[in-house]
């Protein structure tokens, strides 16, 4: 059994909350929030839940062994160096911080104290996402060559991130997950209409092995999709978090190429076969983010989400604003 203190309890928090509050393994749920209101709100649907004054009075409190925190990117660093200060466990919303060095800070704190640093990349939790890591690692999807996303929708606007940041860390961490390969390069676009920051991006990463990545992030859609298709050479997968129970079809097409003989033409041929739904777990994601949590702090492991998969992710998000900065300008992936 442990205790736990959520950190913000505006849009995502109250999420954790519900979750933490129900979890076997929490003895003892704390709750914090500049704005009284909201944590008053969760004290009162949540009878049992500690509702506190200050973050201080959670970093001082020896018996809380993890923080969670779902508050602006701004304060993602501050207060997750503060809580690993004070030897907490810690659980940061996406993305893990607003740059690199700062991401790479964490890292190095966690590990020099032995402590859990766990961003909450939700999908890669997500049952549907899960079943298609299985089909690509047995083989039966072929050699990736493509990865390709949109998130869009009519809003939310953030007022301290642009879409690139708010929206492109779900499909990042998906592909991370995926894929083997690393991308050395990203190219991004953007662009504002209504506030200084970017309401619309799109970003392509390239790869060493010639798969391509590219993913389409807006918040100006009348429309809400939340679709990748993931092109292999054996079978082609589409993703689409909208359908609310076959979230997965595996086509069975693809190109097979033969050389003409006696010239140099390559013959294509297409290869059209049926479509599948698999089955996968539908346990709420949320639900296993939170297990994870628990089980890498009882068992001193790294977790799934760990600060490395949150660095690699903020490495990309910077590489591509910068690029967006040069007009499209191609950035090499550092380290």
């Amino acid at each position: 059994m442990m205790n736990v203190a959520v950190v913000g309890v505006g849009y995502w928090g109250p999420n954790l909350v519900r979750n933490f509050f129900n979890h076997s393994a929490v003895d003892k749920l704390y709750c914090f929030d500049v704005n009284k209101d909201q944590t008053k709100k969760i004290c009162e649907r949540y009878p049992g839940v500690e509702c506190v004054d200050s973050y201080n009075e959670i970093l001082r409190n020896e018996n809380i062994s993890g923080v969670v925190l779902a508050t602006p990117v701004a304060t993602h660093f501050p207060l997750a160096r503060q809580a690993l200060e004070y030897n907490k466990n810690v659980f940061v919303e996406k993305p893990l911080t607003s740059n690199t060095a700062e991401a790479q800070m964490l890292v190095e704190l966690a590990r020099k104290k032995s402590l859990v640093l766990m961003v909450d990349h939700i999908f890669v939790y997500n049952g549907a996402v899960r079943k298609i890591k299985e089909l690509i690692d047995v083989g039966e999807v072929g050699e990736i060559m493509y990865f390709d996303a949109v998130r869009i929708n009519l809003g939310l606007f953030q007022k301290d991130v642009n879409v690139l940041w708010d929206l492109a860390p779900h499909d990042l961490s998906i592909m991370d997950y995926l894929l083997k390969e690393k991308p050395r390069a990203v190219a991004a676009v953007g662009q504002s209409h209504y506030t200084e920051l970017e309401d619309i991006a799109y970003l392509t990463l390239f790869f060493d092995n010639h798969c391509i990545a590219h993913i389409h992030v807006s918040w100006l859609a009348p429309i809400k999709v939340r679709r990748v298709i993931i092109g292999g050479t054996k079978k082609m997968i589409l993703l689409d978090d909208g359908e609310p129970v076959e979230k997965i079809r595996i086509y069975d097409k693809g190109i097979e190429t033969t050389a003409k003989d006696g010239a140099s033409e390559t013959l294509i041929q297409y290869r059209s076969g049926g479509v599948s739904s698999p089955k996968y777990d539908t346990t709420e994601p949320l639900a296993r983010v939170v297990d994870e949590f628990i089980r890498a702090i009882e068992k001193k492991a790294d977790p799934l989400s760990d600060g490395v998969a949150g660095l690699n992710i903020v490495k990309i998000l910077e590489a591509a604003e910068e690029s967006i900065r040069g007009k499209g300008k191609l950035i090499e992936l550092r380290g």
